[in-house]
């Protein structure tokens, strides 16, 4: 069983606190929140006192994107196994930074993109594996909701690291990664960026090439609501799905194979967060698992992508 402390208490923070309840390997122990907010029957306690106790042995981290680092380094010096929030650093240099350190000090750190290891994602992971739609040919890959405009809002100030690619980047970059067998060859050979009124990109667009073997097209936006799908292409026909970032207990797949038209339904017990939680705590508890989870190694490449897609 893994103890878990949660720091920082909004919207995320609530979401984990709730599907924490739903694991088998998984207990919250204590929350600490600058906001004040509280869950259930727990004391809201100071960042240090979770940080420090001894009782707990991993901390989620679902603070401002700007506060990430620094809390990373106190959690590292307590030795305590870390899940943090996306992304886990607003600049490439601090990240690597945090990749020595883990490196020294031998923590486990992952980043909190929890479609990554659902079972949806597995599917989908085999069927290309299994030659079903053949070689992969172009990806298509979206994620854009219409955010009311606030100037002092976490998703619209650049101090807070706001803006669509840091927000919703992450998630059609990491996607297009699981299907390119060595990612750092994975370049950028168009963007183009929109800014809202307080300077950050609200919507973006970026063509992506790996190794001259397929294509992808990937558009976020917190300007404007996109179709939120993905879609696979391939030599002989083409996967769509249609849930991709946030798939219910009962997904479904769409395969068309040589003309041939397939919904291939996915069933999880656990909601996508709980199962996230679920799979952290099987890595904490043994290390020598392999799962797919989101790694410090595919945190850099995917900060790396996300920051040339920004240097325009």
């Amino acid at each position: 069983m893994i103890n878990w402390g949660i720091l920082g208490l909004g919207r995320m923070g609530f979401t984990f606190a709730n599907a924490i309840r739903e694991t088998s390997n998984s207990k919250l122990v204590g929350i600490a929140s600058k906001s004040g907010n509280t869950f259930k029957d727990f004391k809201n306690t100071s960042y240090e006192e979770i940080i420090n106790d001894k009782k707990i042995d991993a901390i989620y981290i679902s603070t401002l994107n700007n506060t990430h680092i620094s809390l990373i380094k106190k959690i590292i010096k307590s030795e305590k196994k870390i899940l943090c929030e996306k992304p886990i650093s607003i600049t490439l240099k601090e990240l690597e930074e945090i990749q020595k350190l883990i490196l020294e000090k031998k923590i486990q750190l992952y980043e909190a993109i929890a479609y990554y290891s659902h079972q949806q994602t597995t599917e989908i992971i085999n069927l290309i594996n299994n030659d079903e739609i053949g070689e992969i040919k172009s990806i298509e890959s979206n994620f854009g909701f219409k955010a009311k405009f606030k100037s002092t809002s976490r998703l619209f100030d650049k101090s807070l690291g706001g803006g669509s690619i840091y927000d919703l980047g992450c998630y059609p970059i990491s996607f297009v990664m699981l299907f390119a067998k060595e990612p750092k060859k994975l370049n950028i050979t168009f963007k183009n960026l929109n800014y809202s009124k307080s300077g950050v990109d609200d919507e973006a667009i970026a063509h992506l090439s790996y190794d001259n073997k397929f294509e992808a097209k990937i558009h976020v936006s917190i300007k404007n609501d996109l179709n939120n799908i993905c879609i696979i292409k391939g030599s002989k026909g083409s996967i769509k799905i249609i849930e991709p970032w946030n798939p219910g207990n009962n997904s479904i797949i769409e395969v068309t194979n040589n003309k041939h038209f397939y919904a291939k339904s996915v069933n999880s017990k656990l909601s996508v967060y709980a199962n996230q939680i679920e799979k952290v705590s099987e890595s904490f508890l043994d290390r020598s698992k392999k799962l797919n989870l989101f790694d410090i190694e595919k945190s850099l490449i995917n900060m790396r992508l996300m920051s040339n897609w920004l240097d325009s």
